[in-house]
């Protein structure tokens, strides 16, 4: 009896040891979390404590934003890919609590958030709240490229990137600024030579490899995973827009450098017929953007945009290029109801089609179609009198938005190639006298059309 006594009363003490043992764990991984900036309540359905970590620092970034009356919106790639699967169950869901963390708790090293400039103000007031809530950042600064003209290189810095680190997770919030092309901007992020490049993984971040451009986004408030947080109403597009957003700057040094050498025509002549093209390029933009045809600056237009920054006077035309698969019968009805005038149509949809419009005082909209082949891409000219046929020859390119004429419009991303292309080596140097079928470097003789076609590929008016 005495024994068993004995036995019972070793087993009670090692049992209230264990006991003992796990609350003092418990509290010690408390205090952790306390002092990591992790201490709020826990998440429904999360399946670790990493995963969690992320839910909590999100949730202390919103804290700190919102005590400071900045608003953001999330614009993370990899959350709003999931959030868009359930947009409509996320739009008609009501504000109660999630059954799981089924977002923000997804592997990440990141949660990306945007920032219009505009709403953006006291910002060391945010710095000081920041660190007392546990969180290190960083902000990285560069030129700010809307200053930039002729006249002025600027060497103002603004903000572009803001990094606040907590715990394991950051949040990546990258500033957009409003463009005179009606359109939103971000900067690269290039970190300068003090700065940590281990602060965080910088390579994995999603923005900031290059400028990107967007249009402004209507915003939609949803709650996710228990958070109240905006979100682009339309997700699926803003992760479109995002794959093309890249953006190139106009080359504001190398045109002031040009222009020392080949002074710029002020002249009265010059300077209408820029405005008449500035006017005939934003109406063109219009009339392609709402029938939804991506076309980029081809021919003189695009080589005035990348030498000189501007339209070149002697040109006496607007160039545009698209793609052959872009085509829409639309295009022809849409340009004549926008008031202009088809002059002539050459080719056809599956042979080197081109058409130009008529616009005001002379100036003409020439559209050039590009057709793929497997290692280069080509447009076809037709020369009215004869028949006879021309293709010209580029390399493969890409699409970039910039701003010209105060319009954000597309480029040839590689854009030295296909220019050098175009009026090879000696680009830089102006030529007005210019023969479309011999002056070209990757014009190539393509035959003749068959005379019984004529009347269909050779049509002017």
């Amino acid at each position: 009896m005495q024994k068993i006594n004995k036995n019972a009363v070793l087993a009670l003490l090692s049992l209230s040891s264990l006991v003992f043992l796990l609350f003092q764990l418990a509290y010690y991984r408390s205090y952790l979390a306390h002092k990591n900036g992790a201490a709020f309540s826990k998440v429904r359905g999360s399946q670790s404590g990493q995963d969690s970590t992320r839910w909590h620092v999100v949730r202390k970034f919103l804290s700190l934003i919102s005590s400071h009356n900045i608003p953001v919106y999330l614009i993370d790639p990899l959350i709003l890919g999931l959030v868009d699967k359930d947009i409509e169950q996320i739009r008609s869901s009501s504000d109660g609590p999630s059954p799981e963390c089924k977002y923000f708790c997804v592997p990440r090293d990141f949660t990306t958030f945007a920032l219009l400039d505009k709403t953006w103000k006291h910002e060391m007031g945010l710095f000081r709240t920041a660190e007392k809530m546990g969180f290190q950042w960083l902000k990285v600064l560069n030129k700010d490229p809307r200053l930039d003209g002729m006249d002025d290189l600027s060497g103002t810095e603004i903000p572009l990137h803001y990094i606040f680190k907590l715990a394991s997770h950051a949040i990546h919030l990258v500033v957009f600024y409003e463009r005179s092309g009606n359109y939103l901007w971000h900067g690269p992020l290039r970190l300068k030579q003090h700065m940590d490049r281990k602060f965080v993984p910088f390579r994995k971040l999603h923005f900031g490899r290059y400028p990107g451009a967007y249009e402004k986004p209507e915003l939609l408030l949803v709650s996710i995973d228990d958070l109240k947080i905006q979100i682009p109403k339309n997700p699926s597009s803003f992760l479109e827009e995002m794959t093309h957003s890249r953006f190139l700057e106009c080359r504001y040094r190398e045109a002031r450098a040009f222009f020392q050498l080949y002074p710029d025509d002020a002249s009265v002549d010059a300077v209408e017929f820029r405005k008449r093209a500035k006017s005939l390029l934003h109406l063109a933009a219009l009339t392609l953007n709402n029938l939804g045809v991506k076309f980029w600056l081809s021919s003189g237009t695009c080589l005035g945009w990348y030498r000189q920054c501007n339209v070149i006077p002697y040109s006496k035309d607007v160039d545009l290029g698209i793609f052959i698969r872009d085509y829409k019968a639309d295009i022809i009805p849409a340009f004549q109801k926008a008031g202009l005038p088809l002059k002539h149509k050459f080719g056809k949809v599956e042979d080197s089609l081109e058409l130009s419009f008529q616009g005001e005082d002379d100036v003409k909209l020439d559209i050039f179609f590009f057709y793929e082949e497997d290692d280069h891409i080509w447009n076809g000219g037709t020369q009215a009198k004869s028949g006879k046929k021309f293709k010209y020859l580029f390399p493969k390119f890409t699409l970039c938005w910039t701003e010209f004429v105060e319009l954000k419009v597309h480029v040839p991303c590689e854009t030295l190639q296909y220019v050098e292309a175009n009026y090879g080596p000696d680009w830089k140097v102006p030529v007005k006298m210019w023969d479309w079928k011999s002056s070209p470097s990757n014009v190539q003789y393509n035959g003749v059309w068959p005379v019984d076609e004529w009347d269909d590929v050779i049509q002017i008016y």
